[in-house]
């Protein structure tokens, strides 16, 4: 097969595996692992993959979005360490805007159930993670449904969050460049986030390392923006230092 079909293989690969490995394909396709790096660099060049030591994973676009089915399954113990120290910071907040996607419903896994606390979500999953927890009222905002993430999106629940003063916010991203600040695929998922930073008082981003330096469609907020940028050791502690010059403090876990 020529270069083209190849690396429409990789793509199709990298986006139902989640990521592929070098050595993997070559043997899968038949090449030399020069010839898959040479098609990994290519693609990460037209934003359809990120490299990895020996691999890639699929960069998430305003085609292609992972569900929150699939995310359940990947990445999962650094996700459970990142959300347990972005709980840590909740402080003395006692209205929380949790977003959508698997990190932040970890997040709300790990919030104390001890004290009082209003948890303003657009996840399904969140409030029912939540719903039965002693101490906690769960405001569920109001609108249309997406089936990949079954979080809410369009103006019904953006009206209902710029009523709201929060005093912390919980904000996950498909990616998040010092350049581009924080994005997502779909416009509308978009709207939502950006409305929840502008209600809240604070704002900590929470992410696996595989976000950083990942650009997608829509940008919502600024990395100036944040108060906190939550991720694991595996951000090398360089690059995370280059996003504390902006201003938020980074937490690697």
């Amino acid at each position: 097969m020529d270069a083209e079909e190849r690396q429409r293989r990789i793509v199709r690969t990298a986006r139902r595996a989640g990521s592929v490995e070098v050595a993997v394909l070559a043997e899968e396709l038949g090449v030399a692992k020069e010839t898959v790096r040479r098609d990994l660099r290519a693609l990460e060049d037209h934003g359809l993959v990120r490299r990895t030591h020996g691999g890639a994973y699929p960069v998430e676009s305003a085609g292609f979005e992972t569900t929150l089915a699939f995310r359940t399954t990947v990445q999962v113990p650094e996700k459970r360490r990142i959300a347990a120290a972005a709980a840590g910071l909740l402080g003395d907040a006692e209205t929380v805007f949790v977003d959508e996607g698997f990190t932040p419903q970890l997040i709300a896994e790990a919030l104390p159930r001890d004290r009082p606390l209003t948890v303003v979500t657009a996840s399904l999953a969140t409030a029912g993670v939540l719903a039965g927890a002693p101490h906690t009222s769960v405001l569920l905002l109001g609108g249309r449904v997406r089936p990949g993430t079954l979080a809410t999106v369009d103006h019904w629940t953006t009206r209902m969050l710029s009523g709201f003063v929060l005093d912390l916010a919980f904000i996950g991203a498909n990616g998040i460049t010092r350049e581009h600040g924080m994005t997502t695929p779909d416009p509308a998922v978009a709207e939502v986030k950006s409305q929840a930073v502008r209600a809240s008082r604070r704002t900590v981003f929470a992410g696996v390392h595989s976000k950083f330096g990942a650009v997608s469609f829509c940008r919502f907020a600024q990395v100036t923006e944040v108060e906190a940028i939550v991720t694991s050791s595996l951000l090398p502690a360089s690059e995370a230092h280059r996003y504390s010059l902006l201003g938020p403090q980074v937490i690697r876990v």
